[in-house]
C-alpha cells in the first residue's frame, strides 16, 4: 500500500514532464510536501473535454467534431469520497484502491468509467516490517522508493467528486475534489518490503488511462498492465513515521 509520499516539484516542471496545458491556482500555489499523508492536498493530472463555448442549438453541436480533451493539473484531497457518501470521513480509509476489485466495488467502479487520474510524486514511502525476539511489537523500518532516473513518478490514481450539503448549491467550494491511489501486488524486489505497492505508470500508459474515449473497466485495467519504469530505493529515518516531520531531509538516505 502507498500511505505517504513526497511531492516537491514546482508546478511548472509537473506541467512539463505530463504534457500539462493547464495549471490550476491551487496546483500551482500547492507548497512543496516531504510527508504527504491522506486527507492532504494532492497534484492530480487529468484529460478533461472542454464544454463546448458555442451558443448554437443543441443539433448544430451536435454536428460539430467533439474538442480534444485537454490536460490539466489540480489539487484533490487525497482519500476518495465517493459522491454518495454521507460525508467527507469516508475519504480517510480510502487512499489506495486495490487494482483487482476497480471495477466491482461501488466505491471506485464509477470513476474507473470515467474519472481516471494520474497522482504525482517524486518517491514514497514503504516500511518493513520485521518481528524481533522478545518484543511484542514488530520493528518498523522505512524506505524511500522513487524513480531510477529521478523523473516524477505517475501514480495509476481515481478521482471522484462530492458535493457538500452544508454549502448552497451557488457555493464555488461546494464541490471536494478527491482521489486515490491504485496498487497492485509487489514485484522487482519490493515485495521483500511490502506485499502491495502502487501501480506506477510509464509514459506510454498514461495516455490510454487518462484517455476520456476509454470508457469500458476492461480497457482502462489494460493500460496498467503495460511495463512500468525501474525503481530504486533505500533505508531512509524514523522521523518520516511522524506527519509532524516534513522537510527535505526525511528523503535522505541512512
Amino acid at each position: 500500500m502507498c500511505g505517504r509520499y513526497a511531492s516537491f516539484r514546482e508546478a511548472q516542471a509537473l506541467a512539463d514532464a505530463f504534457d500539462v496545458e493547464e495549471i490550476t491556482e491551487r496546483a500551482a500555489q500547492l507548497p512543496a510536501s516531504y510527508n504527504v499523508a491522506p486527507t492532504d492536498g494532492a497534484r492530480i493530472v487529468v484529460d478533461r473535454v472542454p464544454k463546448p463555448a458555442s451558443e448554437a442549438p443543441d443539433d448544430a453541436q451536435a454536428r460539430q467534431p467533439a474538442p480534444p480533451p485537454r490536460r490539466e493539473l489540480h489539487v484533490a484531497r487525497w482519500g476518495l469520497v465517493p459522491g454518495w457518501a454521507k460525508d467527507l470521513s469516508v475519504g480517510a480509509r480510502m487512499f489506495n484502491a486495490r487494482s483487482d476489485s476497480l471495477a466491482t466495488k461501488s466505491a471506485f467502479a464509477k470513476s474507473l468509467r470515467g474519472r481516471r487520474c494520474v497522482v504525482v510524486a517524486d518517491g514514497y514511502y514503504e516500511w518493513l516490517k520485521e518481528d524481533v525476539p522478545g518484543q511484542s511489537k514488530p520493528k518498523r523500518t522505512p524506505f524511500y522508493i522513487h524513480r531510477s532516473d529521478d523523473e516524477p513518478l505517475a501514480f495509476a490514481g481515481l478521482y471522484a467528486w462530492w458535493p457538500d450539503p452544508a454549502k448552497s448549491r451557488d457555493d464555488p467550494d461546494r464541490w471536494v475534489l478527491s482521489t486515490t491511489i491504485v496498487t497492485e501486488d509487489a514485484r522487482g524486489g519490493l515485495e521483500a518490503i511490502h506485499d502491495r505497492e502502487p501501480v506506477v505508470l510509464s509514459h506510454e500508459a498514461i495516455g490510454p488511462w487518462l484517455d476520456p474515449a476509454i470508457t469500458t473497466p476492461d480497457e482502462a485495467l489494460a493500460a496498467l498492465t503495460l511495463p512500468t519504469p525501474p525503481l530504486s530505493w533505500y533505508e531512509v529515518d524514523s522521523r518520516v513515521g511522524s506527519v509532524q516531520n516534513n522537510d527535505a531531509s526525511l528523503t535522505d538516505p541512512v
